[in-house]
């Protein structure tokens, strides 16, 4: 017993992602009873856990800051993986699934995930030290998608309600593109050194992978991160009726879900930017979480955008007054951290009550 218990600590992730494919195979096209949805959503936040391990040792092989990029970018897959499949399943009733998903998304990287690594960084040294010049840009860069994709819905006339026109939703899918290309562009050909750690601020934690994973590691986890992905798609479209259904058992709002889902799916990315800031790299940790905040948009609304052709009902985008009240406070609170390049325990402590206030507002509206 005990050999087998060390056995699938050492190759836990390569067993998750091969059995939660053949939990998909089992259970595709099956309803599930409660006990069985708990199995597979179990499988499904070991598929989650293990795309993102395959994706940091993918990153850590590349290096910075194409290795913060690649973490995003996954994540996001798993985010738009999840989404459609609830869509998919729930019709009319998920027509603003994607802008909860995103918001939370928003919410939880721009002050959970920010607030915990500048919270953390700061215990250990009394100060947080990071390059403004990146993290303002991307910061930047976050807002503008916010307001294009999330907020102009609310206010344009050319459809009723909060929801954008034909020809408004390619624009603002284009136009998150354009930016998302331009800041990747940005951080990693014209201006990378903006978006590393600050020269001589020592990292006194121990990594897991001190040294870069060889190409033959890289290979092998680029091949079962996509299985992993498979997976994570697969059993969302299986247990998604069971989600639905225990959010409304619970009393709880609809655009409970949307947390619920960001929640899963940045669990991961959470856990490596506060590894990140305890070992003093608060620049890659900032980076996760401003990098998870605009692909989650940059990618996901124009993903979504193609995918509500084929989806019929409407696309609900734009924020009501208290989500929007939360996302300009979010913005003039991350600015005014950014600008001095350096943080203390209140600034953490002040993001983090911001969070608390939107998981709060979110399931007590």
């Amino acid at each position: 017993m005990a050999v087998m218990v060390r056995l699938c600590k050492r190759y836990w992730s390569v067993i998750v992602p091969v059995a939660a494919a053949l939990v998909l195979a089992a259970a595709w096209g099956r309803e599930l009873n409660p006990g069985l949805a708990v199995l597979v959503a179990a499988w499904l936040i070991g598929a989650v856990l293990s795309a993102v391990h395959h994706a940091e040792i993918v990153a850590h092989r590349v290096g910075e800051p194409f290795g913060s990029l690649i973490l995003a970018v996954a994540v996001t897959i798993i985010e738009v993986g999840l989404i459609v499949m609830l869509m998919i399943s729930s019709g009319d009733k998920a027509a603003s699934l994607a802008r909860d998903t995103v918001f939370a998304a928003v919410m939880i990287t721009c002050n959970g995930i920010f607030g915990l690594s500048l919270l953390v960084a700061a215990l250990r040294r009394r100060v947080a030290v990071f390059n403004a010049e990146g993290t303002g840009a991307a910061l930047a860069t976050v807002a503008t998608l916010a307001t294009l994709s999330l907020v102009l819905p609310t206010f344009t006339t050319s459809e009723p309600g909060p929801v954008f026109s034909a020809s408004q939703l390619i624009f603002a899918a284009v136009a998150s593109l354009v930016l998302y290309g331009v800041f990747v562009m940005v951080q990693t050909v014209r201006h990378p050194d903006d978006f590393l750690p600050v020269e001589g601020v020592a990292d006194t934690a121990v990594e897991e992978h001190d040294e870069p994973p060889t190409e033959n590691e890289a290979l092998r986890s680029l091949g079962l991160l996509l299985v992993a992905l498979i997976g994570v798609v697969g059993l969302a479209k299986v247990v998604s009726p069971n989600i639905e259904s225990g959010i409304a058992a619970a009393g709880l709002p609809p655009s409970a879900v949307g947390v619920v889902i960001a929640l899963l799916v940045l669990l991961p990315e959470t856990i490596a930017a506060v590894r990140a800031a305890r070992g003093e790299r608060v620049q890659i940790s900032l980076n996760l979480a401003l990098g998870s905040a605009m692909a989650s948009i940059g990618l996901t609304i124009p993903a979504i955008a193609l995918v509500s052709i084929w989806i019929e009902g409407p696309l609900m985008l734009g924020l009501g007054a208290t989500q929007m009240v939360l996302l300009a406070l979010t913005v003039v609170v991350g600015a005014l951290t950014v600008v001095p390049g350096r943080a203390t325990l209140l600034q953490g402590c002040v993001h983090l009550v911001l969070f608390s206030a939107f998981v709060f507002l979110a399931v007590s509206p």
